[in-house]
């Protein structure tokens, strides 16, 4: 009976990673896209910075609406959905040949990619007991390293032979196998125990109970937690190819640097997975988002080709384990009848940071401000981060949902 509960652990772990990995490979090529976009189409900075921006207010409204979504009519079919959603976008967007086609396009694949990441963490984290709940979501953050991987790779051999339309066309294709697992997939144990009458509460007065005594300081904990790291995020790793590019490198040169550090964001999931369910979720998350804003710092002022090297891949180390972390941590503060409204309300919140961050971006390098001050801003916005989990959060290691 072990065994089985083990295999089906690890099966669910699988087809959510497999979703959560090409989520990842469709904001990563995004990434190596702006940068070929810029030639190809001749875009200036702000038109760069809408590209990821336009993506991001797509998030925000998936993380919104499919959040109250997954509470009313279940995790896996917010989850089937969602995945169709920007597969689809995705492979649609290789065939426009405008600006703005393609940043309509993007607001649909961010739609799903905003909704898919924070039902696939709740459906996983209401399907696991609770001394092993942390390490299994960040090893499902994990894949996210694996998508990026994949990005990197594509764009380094594909996009300087085939162009940018090739490799978004790759991007769509595998999902639909991810798509065709998931028919399969159970739904959370919890949603389906779940009282009927709490299901059908109306998602504005599920709303209303996030902002509710009993839940208000985390709320308001996780809403500013998101923020900023969505914000940094986004503002940095959306633009790390064309900052490379403004440091002096060529096209291929800088996706080739932006593979390599790319790979450390694997053992900074793998370091966090271990730590999590040792020292808790807190010191975990304030460890790994005080590295992000040294590191942050570091390769703002970075001069030389070691140091930039060096500072970026403790960039992804740091960031991408704090973001395992960040999603292991969410859903553990509410009941399962809001647990998807609290989680895409946060994450919601959050992408409103990522829709200023790479616009933040485009506007400051368009005004000739330094690449140290723009990186130092993301750094502050990290330590306001951190300092909220230590002043407003509360430790939920082994805490049993409800």
């Amino acid at each position: 009976m072990k065994k089985t509960k083990e295999i089906s652990r690890r099966k669910l772990l699988g087809i959510a990673g497999l979703g959560w990995m090409f989520d990842a490979l469709d904001v990563g090529i995004l990434s190596f896209v702006i940068a070929a976009l810029h030639k190809d189409w001749n875009l200036s900075t702000a038109q760069m910075g809408w590209i990821g921006s336009m993506n991001s207010i797509g998030m925000a409204v998936g993380a919104l609406v499919f959040g109250l979504m997954a509470d009313r009519v279940g995790r896996k079919n917010v989850f089937i959905i969602t995945l169709l959603l920007f597969s689809v976008g995705s492979g649609l967007s290789a065939f426009v040949t405008s600006l703005t086609l393609f940043l309509i396009l993007r607001f649909f694949i961010g739609m799903g990619l905003g909704g898919e990441l924070p039902v696939a963490s709740t459906l996983v984290s209401e399907s696991v007991p609770a001394h092993e709940r942390g390490k299994v979501v960040v090893l499902l953050e994990s894949f996210w390293a694996g998508g990026w991987l994949l990005a990197a790779l594509i764009s380094y051999f594909v996009i300087p032979n085939f162009g940018w339309q090739a490799a978004l066309i790759l991007t769509a294709i595998p999902a639909f196998y991810a798509l065709y697992l998931r028919l399969n997939l159970p739904d959370s144990p919890r949603f389906q125990a779940m009282n009927v009458s709490k299901q059908k509460e109306s998602s504005v007065k599920k709303i209303a109970r996030v902002w509710t005594k009993p839940y208000v300081k985390q709320t308001t904990m996780l809403w500013i937690l998101w923020f900023c790291v969505v914000f940094s995020y986004y503002g940095m790793f959306l633009w790390l190819p064309s900052v490379m590019i403004m440091k002096g490198f060529s096209l291929i040169q800088s996706f080739q640097y932006v593979l390599i550090m790319t790979l450390a964001q694997l053992p900074g999931y793998f370091v966090a997975a271990y730590l999590i369910e040792r020292t808790g979720r807190k010191f975990v998350l304030i460890t790994f988002l005080i590295g992000t804003a040294v590191s942050a710092y570091f390769f703002g002022n970075a001069e030389t080709l070691p140091l930039l090297l060096t500072s970026g891949i403790f960039l992804s180390f740091f960031n991408l384990g704090a973001w395992g972390a960040l999603y292991a941590y969410s859903p553990e503060h509410y009941p399962t009848e809001i647990r998807g409204t609290g989680t895409g309300l946060a994450a919601a919140f959050g992408r409103v940071g990522g829709i200023l961050g790479p616009l933040l971006v485009g506007y400051l390098v368009a005004a000739k401000v330094p690449l140290d001050t723009i990186f130092l801003i993301f750094a502050v916005s990290i330590i306001i981060g951190a300092l909220a989990v230590l002043f407003l959060g509360e430790e939920t290691k082994k805490k049993e949902l409800v």
